[in-house]
This record gives C-alpha cells, structure tokens and sequence, in this order.
C-alpha cells in the first residue's frame, strides 16, 4: 500500500465518525445516551421522533463504533460505547460554542446564558454546600438520576415538581439541575420555584459536564452508571 492509498484509506475511516456527527438529530440522541441507556421507543418519545426514523439514526451511530446495543428481553437498549463518544460530543460543542456567534445568540434568547439570572456556578455550589445552606435537586427523568447523579442530590422530576414542592424547605436555597447546558429543565423549575416564594438557583452546568469532568475520580466511581 502506497502513502497516499494509506491516507486515503484511513482518513475515510475517520470520516465515518464525522458523518456519523453529522445530523442534530444523532446529536441530540448522543446527550439523551450520556444521561442513561434507553431503548428506542423511548428515545423516540424524547426526541419527538417515529421510532422508525430513530431507529434509523441509531444505526447509523452503531456503525460508527459510537453506540452499542444489548437485548432486554423484548427491547433492544443502547448506550454509549464508552466515555471517549462524551469526550467527542464535548470537544465538537466546546468548538461550536467559541466559532459559532448563532450558539450563544441562541442561548441568550432562551436565558441559558452561563451569566443570566439566578444561574451559580459549580464553584458557587460547593460554598453553599459547606455552608450548608443549600438543596440540590436533579430535575431530570428519574431512571436518568437512578443511573447516575451529582452527589447529595434529591430526585424530583420537572413533571413532578408541583405537586412535590412541600418536600423542600423554605428556609435553604434550592439549587435545580438537568441534563446539561443545553437542558431546560431547570431553567423551567427555577422559574416554578421562585414563583412560589423560594430561594431558587439553576445550576450553570449538568449532570453532563459534571460527570465529563469528574468520572475519573474516585467519588464519581462508586456512584450509580446503571
């Protein structure tokens, strides 16, 4: 084999990968997999797609080594095939958000600015905690939080929120998070809270970029992945 039939022939192997990116759709499928596996009907209800057309795209993220499947009795789930497909989905988001204007109009529009109101850091988090003055609530679909959650935290779903308010106190502030950045979930359950006369914040991050930086370590090891 020549160099350039080398090249040629391994570039095309890593095109794979790119054109398996190449679709907001599989994108949208790779974060709903970093919260938890799923089968594909409800991935399909998740991203309001046909379980056809899910079903399409996830074949496409297998056959670039970015998902696998294991059988549940009559179901088919899928995971992603290793932590290296979150470092890839964080690297292409970290890349779009410092080149694309439109990503950060984007979020402006929708008040996920890591800047907006009632937003803390992940840094302004663990001050509160050693105050102890904080609760922190993942709103996230319960078998997400089963399958792993930041530490401390309670399981209170968006869906159920309301009608679980009297679970939290009014004296500490409450501190909401979801599955990411991108996530409005807790954007949804701050404005909820506040309404109702709590001391409410949204965490800037989620459990995807606190499990990205944070699986490596021995804390994060011993927690719930399912």
């Amino acid at each position: 084999m020549t160099h350039r039939e080398f090249k040629s022939n391994v570039y095309a192997q890593f095109a794979r990968v790119g054109a398996a990116l190449s679709s907001e759709r599989r994108l949208e499928l790779l974060e709903l997999l970093a919260q938890a596996p799923r089968n594909v009907e409800a991935l399909a209800n998740e991203c309001g797609m046909t379980v056809a057309n899910t079903s399409r795209h996830l074949q496409l993220l297998k056959q670039a080594r970015l998902v696998e499947s294991d059988r549940d009795g009559t179901r088919v789930v899928y995971r992603l095939a290793d932590d290296s497909v979150l470092d890839l989905w964080m690297a292409l988001r970290a890349t779009g958000e410092a080149r694309l204007a439109e990503i950060g109009e984007l979020a402006r529009r929708h008040d996920l600015r890591p800047d907006g109101a009632h937003v803390i850091t992940a840094t302004q988090l663990e001050e509160m905690r050693r105050s102890g003055d904080v609760v922190l609530i993942d709103v996230r679909p319960a078998e997400e939080y089963q399958h792993g959650h930041l530490p401390e935290a309670l399981s209170l779903p968006i869906e159920q929120l309301e009608a679980r308010l009297d679970e939290l106190p009014n004296d500490r502030r409450i501190v909401a998070y979801c599955r990411g950045s991108y996530c409005l979930f807790a954007h949804d359950a701050v404005a909820l809270l506040r309404e109702r006369g709590f001391d409410a914040y949204r965490l800037g991050d989620g459990w995807v970029e606190w499990w990205a930086d944070h699986r490596r370590t021995p804390a994060a090891a011993a927690l719930p992945r399912g």
